[in-house]
């Protein structure tokens, strides 16, 4: 490894990534452009106003109002980057959440996703299309609460502390939740990361571009081994991601948890 891959992301692995990545790219430029000009003019300052230049003290201050007109330039900038890009931009990310169009081999994976201490867990609707009743009753060895007499739930894909698949080039809809603690999703090759909260359910999606092994770490302190709290999962092609699901849906999802 390179003395600069401790400085740089992970290869991107998602659609959307190497959006992100420009944007940070952007943001640290910018950063860098204030820092030099902000060090600049401490320089300037400190040579300028230094006590053998100005051996008594100036109590009147600044005799222009260029410091105003500076402070004034800088709100209406803050308010242009925020108004004309930011927001903007935040809208249309938001406008491009995927949604089904009723073709099964199109529409986008949907996937729960179940943090506990110190694993993570998936669940996937069965061929049926249909997702099996949960209640919070059931919980326990059944992290998602799955209703064992629900025939809904019988051909549900679950996958407990264990590796998932996910087909390549298709959109996928992660709805994250935690069943004790606030835990943190977080795929660093997809550029993804959202909280698992307890009581609520948090979507977000993600397109895989590359077929591989990815890992899945918990970006929140949850516990004292929150640093073993790691899974993963695989990206693959359609085929071994159909034949995957086809051969767990027949274990039955709720039914494996009577």
């Amino acid at each position: 490894m390179s003395f600069w891959n401790y400085f740089l992301p992970p290869e991107n692995a998602s659609a959307h990534g190497k959006s992100l990545d420009d944007l940070t790219l952007y943001i640290h430029l910018l950063m860098a452009v204030l820092f030099v000009g902000w060090l600049a003019y401490f320089l300037i300052a400190v040579f300028r106003f230094r006590s053998s230049a100005n051996p008594k003290a100036d109590h009147t201050g600044a005799r222009s109002h260029f410091s105003t007109y500076a402070e004034v330039g800088v709100a209406a900038v803050e308010v242009l980057l925020l108004l004309g890009f930011a927001v903007p931009l935040w809208a249309k990310a938001v406008d491009q959440f995927p949604v089904a169009t009723g073709n099964p081999e199109t529409d986008p994976i949907e996937v729960q996703i179940m943090a506990q201490q110190f694993a993570w867990n998936a669940h996937y609707p069965g061929p049926d299309g249909k997702w099996g009743k949960q209640d919070v009753k059931f919980a326990g060895s059944n992290p998602f609460g799955l209703d064992p007499n629900d025939a809904d739930g019988k051909d549900d894909v679950t996958c407990l502390r264990e590796p998932f698949l996910l087909p390549v080039n298709r959109e996928v809809i992660c709805k994250i939740s935690s069943m004790d603690v606030i835990h943190c999703f977080k795929l660093p090759r997809m550029r993804v990361t959202q909280d698992a909260i307890p009581g609520m359910t948090i979507p977000v999606h993600f397109k895989p571009t590359k077929t591989g092994e990815y890992m899945i770490i918990c970006a929140q302190l949850c516990g004292n081994l929150h640093s073993g709290m790691k899974g993963e999962f695989k990206v693959v092609t359609a085929e071994e991601y159909a034949a995957w699901y086809a051969e767990k849906a027949k274990s039955g999802g709720a039914g494996g948890f009577e």
